[in-house]
């Protein structure tokens, strides 16, 4: 047994890895997101969600980035999905999947030792043969206990380009993860904001449907004194109706909204959370981080799986070229033998063994080796461009999300002018009215401008804060300063000259 392990050594010793060594694609060569700079700063409103931000590049983002909302029923219900989605679960458990496989394949690096007894009852056809005991007896027992050692020497770093795919592929998992989870929180706040929007324009709506209502009693009474004509009633009456009619269909989606964050957050419809959003519970952060193109490629989840879904085709190159190569075997035998059970064990003449090795190469196979090879070539190109693709998808997130922030912020500036002006307006109106100066067209000319106003202002707030999330999730949500996170595992490939 002896000269078998150190048969094992020398093949490791002499032993080579085929295959591309994988490198890690370089960031892309550009200084900024976008062809013109922004500015460094947004505009402001003087209203809910109208600060001004700040874009500061050595500003690195937290790992809990949406306590930066400075709302507290948004950090308990992100606290509660993140235990009880079970998106995350599932991500941990593919993960854990990932390194058990890693770890079985593992094993191929050592010997195989299996051990057996094989006790039997025999009767030798003695018209035909000779009895096999010593004695003559026809009958016979037969107690066989062995031990045997099979190994394949990763001669040619097959095995060890297999382990490698196999733990790049782990780490395909564990971004993964970190991808579900930056989906998982930005989903959370993304529902907040929407819920806040919603309740905005439900308010809204119910503030013009009472302006309307209070224009008609004036308009009722005018009629009543024979000072406006019924048909000027009647307009003013299907105006009303059709503000009251907007209000069911939002009130349909704040419900369905609800039902989506209670989903979020791991529950079933009937057990609605009982924390409630408005623009008035959530502060915009007026500090924002813009990380440097060269650190997105790090940050980004989805550019981290996309490489190392790169990093397992190139190891799998290396397998494809070792399949091609010789295929060592090694196995050793030994055991013993005996016709009594008592003389099993430590009994001269009962021992036996074997050492054999074999080399194999396949000469003819119809060329499916060469082309497992080419498809393995294909398949790293392919993961090649979609990890450039994915890049570039990161970048346009990025500048999507600036872009945004900044053209939001002057939205938000100039919808509160108009709502302001709006407002004037139709105050005049309703003051013309009571005094009988005006008609109902002119009133109901200054109720629908005020409408759009308003219903625009409340739409603009919600994109301020919608603007502000998408750019923590385009920059890749801070998990690396994350402190609720496993450590991240480690693998190394040994035996490796």
């Amino acid at each position: 047994m002896s000269r078998l392990f150190a048969a094992i050594a020398i093949a490791y010793l002499s032993s080579c890895v085929v295959g591309p060594d994988f490198e890690r694609p370089a960031a892309p060569d550009v200084t900024g997101y976008t062809s013109v700079p922004l500015a460094q700063q947004t505009a402001s409103a003087d209203v809910a969600g109208g600060a001004t931000q700040r874009f500061l590049q050595d500003l690195d983002i937290p790992g809990q980035w949406w306590t930066l909302f400075h709302s507290a029923p948004l950090n308990a219900l992100i606290e509660e999905a993140l235990k009880n989605n079970p998106t995350l679960p599932a991500a941990e458990a593919a993960l854990r999947q990932a390194w058990e496989n890693v770890y079985a394949e593992q094993g191929a690096f050592f010997p195989t030792v299996a051990a057996s007894f094989s006790p039997s009852r025999n009767k030798t056809a003695t018209g035909a043969l000779s009895p096999a005991s010593a004695s003559g007896n026809p009958f016979y027992s037969l107690y066989t206990g062995q031990v045997t050692v099979s190994y394949a020497p990763d001669v040619f770093g097959g095995t060890r380009r297999q382990v490698e795919s196999l733990a790049a592929m782990a780490e395909f998992q564990r971004f993964q993860l970190e991808a579900a989870y930056l989906t998982l929180t930005s989903n959370v706040v993304a529902a907040a904001v929407q819920e806040a929007s919603l309740r905005g324009q439900i308010a809204a709506t119910e503030e013009i449907v009472k302006i309307e209502t209070e224009a008609l009693a004036i308009l009722q009474k005018q009629l009543a004194l024979g000072q406006v004509a019924g048909a000027d009633v009647a307009a003013v009456e299907a105006t009303l109706a059709q503000a009251q009619a907007t209000l069911p269909p939002l009130q349909k989606q704040l419900a369905v909204q609800r039902d989506l964050l209670t989903a979020l957050i791991g529950r079933l419809p009937s057990q609605e959370p009982a924390e409630k959003f408005e623009f008035s519970s959530l502060q915009l952060p007026q500090e924002l981080p813009v990380s440097l193109p060269s650190k997105l490629v790090d940050q980004r989840p989805d550019v981290r799986s996309a490489e190392a879904q790169m990093h397992a085709a190139s190891a799998a190159i290396g397998v494809a070229v070792a399949a091609m190569l010789p295929q060592f075997t090694l196995t050793g035998n030994a055991g013993t033998a005996s016709n009594e059970i008592s003389r099993f064990i430590m009994t001269p003449g009962t021992a036996f063994w074997s050492v054999a090795g074999n080399v194999a190469q396949t000469i003819f196979d119809a060329g499916t080796l060469l082309h497992k090879k080419r498809a393995a070539d294909a398949a790293f190109d392919e993961a090649a461009e979609m990890y450039r693709s994915t890049v570039i998808t990161a970048f346009q997130s990025v500048a999507d999300s600036l872009h945004a922030l900044q053209s939001d912020a002057e939205t938000l500036k100039a919808a509160y002018a108009a709502e302001r002006a709006a407002f004037k307006s139709l105050e005049i109106a309703r003051r013309q009215l009571q005094l009988g100066a005006i008609g109902y067209l002119g009133l109901l000319t200054a109720e629908n401008t005020y409408d759009t106003a308003l219903l625009a202002l409340v739409q603009a707030q919600a994109a301020r804060y919608a603007d502000t999330a998408a750019l923590f999730q385009a920059l890749g949500g801070g998990w690396w300063n994350r402190t609720d996170a496993p450590p991240a595992k480690t693998w190394d490939v040994q035996f490796v000259p």
